[in-house]
Parts: structure tokens; sequence; C-alpha cells
């Protein structure tokens, strides 16, 4: 089981909002601090590991930079959306980001209140009023990388590439 505290988004949340163009060749933790800061700015500040994104449609629409990778380096724990765009959910599985398509999500959820997500049979309820939703299953390969790191991380585990070094 998966819980944390609520931030909403709307439709078409962009992956420039998550990673801005001039930071692409930026460290991550420059990247980290970037996220949504042309539209909610201060917001890494107020985030905390564990914490849940809840998305329109089309979350994740534009280009296929790693903002995936920004949201679970500052420790989001999942992101829940009506839809989900498929670049975007390619790149949270390589980087290791629970990303969720739930119908009925965002009507459901206020910022704040608390997410509750079970990978035993996909079902995201929320805790302050218990209203239960029925996400769309993730294939077991998929969810084992989301939920391990991602892909490099799993090609380490499976010694068929070098680890990383301390630097890169």
């Amino acid at each position: 089981m998966i819980a944390g505290k609520v931030w909403k988004f709307g439709d078409d949340i962009n992956t420039d909002l998550m990673l801005p163009g001039p930071l692409l060749f930026g460290t991550e933790e420059e990247q980290k601090r970037a996220v949504f800061s042309a539209n909610r700015p201060g917001w890494v500040d107020q985030v905390r590991a564990g914490d849940i994104i809840i998305g329109g449609l089309n979350f994740g629409m534009g280009s296929s930079r790693p903002a995936a990778r920004s949201l679970r380096n500052l420790g989001i724990a999942a992101l829940l959306a009506e839809s989900i765009n498929g670049l975007f959910f390619r790149n949270a599985v390589n980087f290791g980001l629970l990303a969720l398509e739930c119908p009925g999500v965002h009507a459901t959820f206020q910022e704040g209140q608390t997410a509750e997500v079970s990978l035993a049979d996909f079902t995201v309820r929320n805790r302050d009023t218990g209203a239960l939703l029925k996400a769309q299953p993730v294939p077991a390969m998929l969810l084992e990388l989301m939920t391990q790191g991602g892909l490099h991380p799993h090609l380490e585990r499976k010694g068929l590439i070098e680890p990383r070094s301390a630097g890169d």
C-alpha cells in the first residue's frame, strides 16, 4: 500500500513545466529544484517524499525529455492521472516513477487529501472520503521497473550493464 498527500494538476501538463528547457543539461539537483517553477513557484519546497500527484487528461504531454526522473528525484510516490501521455509513461517506467491511469481520479480528490494506492488490485482510495476507484492494471514487468528504480538499476541487477560510479 502506498499512501500520500495529494497535489492536483489539470489537463495537458507539459513536460516543459517539469523540466524547463534551459535546464536540460543541468544537474539532476538543478532539474529537481525547477519542477513546476513556472506554474507553481515554491512547490518543490512544499512537496514531501511520499506525496502523490493527481493529474487530469494527457499528463506529461510534450517532448520526451526525462521529466519523470525529476518527479522521482523529488520523492513523488505515484502519479495518478485520467490519462498519461505515452512518451511520459515510457519515461516513468524507465526512471522508476509509478504512473497509473485511473478514470475518475481527478474529480475524486481535492488537493491535500490522502490517496492510498494498492498495487495488489490496482485500487485507489481517497482516505478522507472513502471513495474507491480502479486504476488501469500495468503489466508485471513494467510495474517492477517502476517500483524498483527503473530500467538502469534493473539492468545493473541482472548484470547486463556495469553499475554507475558515484559521480555518474
